[in-house]
């Protein structure tokens, strides 16, 4: 058996699937200040009867991070950078605690000025006397070589509870990315630690001992323990569940929107041909432009239990959450309250629900039934307007699958599937307004469970081979090889992949799931010096494309 817990910032939800299909699913309570007992309840729930030792897989995807940088309830950071010619640092600044310092790394890897140890010393003073104790090391060249990040982390560590290095977030170039993606990994490690040990206790509590999985922004897996060095992958988990979830149901040959429909937000994705569009650099949300790999989402500030009032004799819908719809004990009106009222929910106090929808119904001078209908009807409309908004975007340039890179496609939707808790009060109205045939994906209450359950593990590896200085290197793996002059493309590829194969095992992938290996970049130069052939250089990319895992084909059916 399996299990696929998603820990949004509502609710939290877990199954529990063999072979057969869907053993169990439940649905609990978020409590973000006390996440231990907020899980716990999930297993306890989830596990009442059941033998934990026939428990053989857990992956968890969350919001947490996501909520954390939304709310900007992040740990302040330090952070110390070093770049040499070339645009100043000082325009990447991510905070109070920033400094540009001495040293530089060439793109080729050779040192062209060192590091100021006593500089370096200054500044971790300063950092330690402002009560900074998370920093992050990033040097413009560290993916070539990261001597010069190592080196002022050795300065530095005996300081702080933990130093961040930007050579091991990726080995893309693009220093302005690496800046905001190590400050981001050193901003939420802290929140994602004490998520870790939450659910790490809530395991020991209920007997189980094997290892937990976290789904990551690209729709894969990789251990809890791996991502402690990466926390910011879990940046969009949630929304890259939804997407997982919805995979199956697709059609084969036809572009599909996936509709996430929460309390609080509506998280929005496609699907081109069963599979999901995917972020070409990384993952952006507000100021943060990151080198994360992810899935293609947005959110629109517009659920369930959206705030509905009345400004300037104009209905207004969200963005914010109050709590509960009024039919559910909330203070204040919600759509939730209008499906309540208009009969499509059968949930719920219907009396308190007119009383909420009535109070908006004095302001706009309508009956209730008509305020009822306004407000779900507008709550449906805002969230397709951003949804074709993110489309006519996409259409205006390059789309980007998880498999390849589509030039001059135009997105042209046939079909919507929807998930989350109110998602069948919405199929209806949603397909009367646009004319595209909206679906109900099964199991929709937990289907972000379910996609987390059945998501495999994925990986990327860079390399990089030099055959003028012969070696080859992976940086951010700690891979260097020695090679010789007639190093060539076959040796990359074949060393990539073993790579590739260790990595994705040590992150927790099941060997018979390794067959989905692409390689999404190849680049070779020539070297030359005085008209004369020096060596090649070679990179490539290689990675383990998101997927589901196999065995568990009943599950959705």
């Amino acid at each position: 058996m399996i299990i696929g817990i998603d820990v949004g910032g509502t609710h939290t939800d877990a199954v529990l699937l063999s072979r057969n299909g869907i053993e169990k699913k439940i649905k609990v309570p978020t409590d973000s200040v006390d996440l231990f007992n907020t899980i716990l309840s999930g297993f306890t729930q989830l596990l009442d009867n059941i033998d934990p030792k026939k428990i053989k897989r857990i992956v968890i995807s969350t919001t947490l991070t996501t909520n954390a940088i939304v709310q900007q309830n992040m740990d302040p950071i330090g952070m110390i950078v070093s770049a040499g010619p070339g645009i100043d640092p000082k325009f990447f600044r991510t905070g109070e605690h920033y400094y540009c310092v001495a040293g530089s790394i060439n793109h080729r890897g050779r040192e062209k000025a060192p590091v100021n140890k006593i500089e370096i010393e200054d500044i971790a003073r300063k950092l330690k006397k402002a009560g900074i104790e998370y920093v992050g090391v990033v040097g413009k060249f560290c993916v070539r070589n990261p001597s010069h990040e190592i080196f002022i982390k050795r300065i530095i560590n005996k300081h702080f509870k933990k130093v961040f290095l930007g050579y091991r977030v990726s080995g893309n170039l693009n220093f302005p990315r690496r800046i905001a993606t190590t400050h981001l990994n050193a901003a939420v490690f802290s929140l994602h630690k004490s998520f870790f040990e939450a659910v790490k206790h809530s395991l020991e509590e209920k007997g189980l001992t094997i290892p937990i999985q976290i789904l990551k922004a690209d729709g894969g897996t990789m251990t809890i323990e791996s991502s402690m060095s990466f926390p910011g992958q879990t940046v969009l988990s949630g929304p890259a569940a939804s997407i997982m979830g919805a995979i199956p149901y697709a059609p084969a040959n036809q572009d599909a929107i996936v509709l996430d429909i929460g309390g609080t937000t509506t998280d929005i994705a496609f699907l081109v041909n069963k599979v999901p569009l995917f972020e070409p650099v990384g993952i952006r949300r507000g100021r943060y432009k990151s080198l994360i790999r992810s899935l293609l989402t947005d959110s629109e500030g517009i659920g369930g239990d959206s705030t509905v009032r009345v400004k300037d004799k104009e209905l207004i819908i969200g963005p914010g959450r109050k709590g509960p719809a009024m039919a559910f004990g909330g203070p204040g009106p919600t759509p939730t309250d209008a499906m309540v009222v208009l009969g499509q929910m059968n949930e719920g106090n219907r009396q308190k629900a007119q009383e909420g929808i009535h109070l908006i119904a004095k302001e706009l001078k309508l009956t209730d039934i008509e305020t009822a209908d306004q407000i779900f009807k507008k709550c449906c409309s805002i969230i397709l307007k951003k949804t074709f908004e993110m489309i006519d975007k996409l259409n205006s340039k390059p789309v980007y699958t998880v498999h390849e890179f589509l030039e001059g496609y135009k997105i042209s939707p046939e079909k919507i599937f929807l998930l989350g808790r109110p998602a069948p009060y919405f199929a209806k109205k949603i397909e009367d307004l646009y004319q595209i045939e909206t679906v109900v994906v099964p199991h929709f209450s937990v289907a972000n469970a379910i996609g987390a359950a059945l998501a495999r593990t994925t990986c990327e590896v860079s390399l990089n081979a030099d055959t003028e200085q012969g070696i080859v290197t992976a940086h951010e793996e700690d891979f260097a090889e020695p090679i010789s002059k007639t190093y060539s493309e076959d040796d990359l590829i074949e060393t990539a992949y073993t790579l590739l194969k260790e990595k994705a095992i040590s992150s927790g992938a099941d060997p018979d799931n390794l067959n989905e290996v692409e390689v999404v970049e190849f680049q070779q130069f020539n070297i030359v010096r005085n008209f004369s052939p020096r060596g090649k250089i070679f990179r490539t990319k290689m990675q383990l494309k998101p997927g589901l895992i196999k065995g568990f084909e009943k599950v959705l059916q």
